[in-house]
C-alpha cells in the first residue's frame, strides 16, 4: 500500500508548508471526532524534507469513506481551513 500524497496545503503558517507543498514525511489526521491536520504546528522557521511531498500516515477517522483500518486510501488529499480548523478538506463521512 502507497501512503496518499499530501496533495495541496493551504494552510501557509504550518512549519511544513512551503508555496503550498507539505514537507512532512508523513502527517496524522484526525482525532476520534473531527478531521483535523495533527501534524500541524506553528513555529518561525520552516522544517521538513524540501525534497519529500507529505503522505498521509495515520488517519483517526474511521468514519471516512476513504478509511479502511484507519489507512487512507484516497489517492490524495488537501488540507486546508474549515472555519477556523485546519483539516483534511478530503474528508467525507461514509
Amino acid at each position: 500500500m502507497e501512503m496518499p500524497a499530501v496533495n495541496e496545503c493551504q494552510v501557509e503558517a504550518c512549519a511544513y508548508n512551503t508555496e503550498h507543498v507539505c514537507h512532512a514525511l508523513a502527517i496524522t489526521v484526525g482525532n476520534s471526532s473531527h478531521a483535523e491536520c495533527e501534524t500541524f504546528f506553528k513555529v518561525p522557521s520552516k522544517g521538513g524534507d524540501p525534497a519529500a511531498t507529505g503522505r498521509v500516515g495515520a488517519c483517526k477517522m474511521a468514519n471516512c469513506q476513504h478509511n479502511v483500518q484507519y489507512e487512507c486510501q484516497a489517492s490524495g488529499i488537501v488540507v486546508g481551513y474549515a472555519q477556523q480548523d485546519i483539516d483534511c478538506l478530503t474528508y467525507a463521512p461514509a
